[in-house]
């Protein structure tokens, strides 16, 4: 019988680091109010107290999760016999969510001193008629707050799903369309603080439309709806194996954070500079829990991280692209997760049988992963157009396929960007296979980046960096 064998006591040294960690951010946290906020370093201090906090209770509380059911065995490693705690992500969105709730004094630090009666605004000559309202709140600027209190509904809603996924397995086509649900706050903020839904048309197709921008008017909510459901759903695709999951969306995070970087260390003040400060308060404390996260999660996994973290972890993503206004970026550094749907589709619509679990085949005796297969029965072949496809991707060396001597499909490899890499490169370990397929996911989101700021300027007039083409 599994036993539940897992140690949950951080060590001495654990103990020492993330207590030092912790009081240094709180020192640093208290020193920012002798400013003015400081509200990115605040973050980057509340983002170290949530590693320390995420890494201590993921540790503590990991029994408690066995003890109530939410618990399962690492099939990819010879020695399974012993329980894993599962959804663990739950736990670091908890965190992620308290942690930006407490920095909301942060941002506004300068706007409450000067727009209320009290604090710096006490030497201030104000007219009788400000004086009689007491406190000047029109001076407020109530439609950030507005957007960082949406993007806290919108990622607690998808918390929400992800625990409900976690608890009672919904099945995909009762889930899928709910994460648009938790983006509504999203796009009633941006319909009414920013509202524009014109897409610059590329230089070759100017002179024919006659005009620079084109207007989508609402289908550009129809996209940003489409986006909120892709973005949880393809990182909770993209799983399977130890820490790919975490992994994934931490290279993500910082290429948000790298891309963001470049709007903020700039010889003049860029107009976009607040929405990628915005951005960054919300990518930080993101980081600080992912990574003790992943600490857990990475080969040999000593907990689950659970469907909360993938939905949690995407519409993260969401909502910086989206209140940050640079949804369009946030799409070249998903490139990964989007081949995987597009790859993934034939078994996700039915096409093509799709077992309960598609991970990769842990072979005992080598103790390596292969990619897992689909069974294909002499009497239950696909259909003729189906065959020809799957032959076609298997002639693209897109598809591990089997045959019988009669030519009667045996097995197919599982629709997967994991099985179709261990095709590519072979069987290997867990972790190597988890770290080639992150470097690939950072590799292709610097190129992404590369296009955003680059090779964009080919077909567009100027980047919004303020490059300019050369034509």
């Amino acid at each position: 019988m599994p036993s539940t064998v897992h140690p949950t006591d951080l060590s001495r040294t654990e103990t020492l680091y993330l207590t030092g960690l912790a009081l240094v951010c709180v020192a640093v946290l208290v020193r920012t109010f002798e400013g003015e906020g400081e509200p990115l370093i605040a973050s980057l201090a509340l983002s170290g107290v949530a590693f320390s906090a995420s890494y201590a209770m993921i540790r503590w509380l990991g029994p408690t999760f066995i003890k109530a059911g939410l618990k399962g065995r690492d099939l990819s490693k010879v020695n399974n016999s012993h329980y894993i705690p599962e959804c663990m992500g739950g736990i670091c969105a908890i965190v992620y969510l308290l942690t930006i709730i407490v920095f909301i004094p942060f941002p506004f630090f300068k706007d409450i001193v000067v727009a209320t009666s009290g604090g710096g605004n006490r030497d201030v000559v104000m007219n009788v008629e400000f004086v009689q309202q007491g406190r000047l709140l029109h001076k407020f600027p109530h439609s950030k707050l507005a957007s960082y209190l949406s993007a806290i509904i919108s990622i607690q809603s998808i918390t929400l799903l992800g625990i409900g996924d976690d608890l009672f397995d919904i099945r995909w086509r009762h889930k899928f369309f709910i994460p648009a649900f938790a983006s509504i706050p999203l796009l009633v903020i941006y319909f009414i603080d920013f509202g524009v839904t014109s897409i610059v048309l590329p230089t070759f197709l100017q002179p024919y439309v006659g005009r620079e921008l084109f207007d989508l008017g609402f289908l550009y909510y129809g996209y940003m709806s489409a986006f909120s459901i892709f973005s949880p759903n393809s990182i909770n695709i993209f799983a399977g194996i130890n820490g790919i999951e975490v992994s994934q969306s931490i290279v993500i995070a910082l290429l948000l954070a790298f891309n963001d970087a470049l709007y903020l260390f700039t010889p003049y003040p860029h107009p976009a500079t607040d929405s990628h400060l915005f951005s960054l308060y919300l990518l930080l404390p993101f980081l600080g829990v992912s990574f003790a996260l992943l600490v857990h999660n990475w080969y040999p996994a000593r907990v689950f991280v659970g469907d909360t973290y993938c939905y949690f972890a995407g519409m993260v993503f969401v909502v910086v692209s989206i209140l940050g206004h640079f949804s369009k970026t946030l799409i070249l550094l998903l490139i990964p997760q989007i081949f995987n749907f597009v790859y993934s589709t034939p078994q996700l619509f039915g096409l093509i049988p799709c077992p309960r679990h598609r991970l990769p085949h842990f072979n005992a005796r080598t103790g390596l992963l292969e990619p897992s297969v689909t069974k294909w029965e002499k009497d239950k072949q696909p259909r003729a157009v189906i065959a020809k496809a799957l032959r076609l991707l298997a002639q693209f060396k897109l598809l591990q396929l089997k045959e019988d001597e009669q030519g009667r499909i045996t097995e197919t490899s599982n629709f997967t960007i994991l099985n179709l890499w261990l095709f590519w490169r072979g069987p290997m370990r867990e972790d190597r296979l988890a770290t080639e397929l992150t470097t690939m996911q950072a590799v292709l989101g610097l190129f992404g980046l590369f296009v955003r700021h680059r090779l964009a300027l080919l077909i567009f007039r100027e980047d919004n960096w303020n490059i300019r083409s050369a034509v």
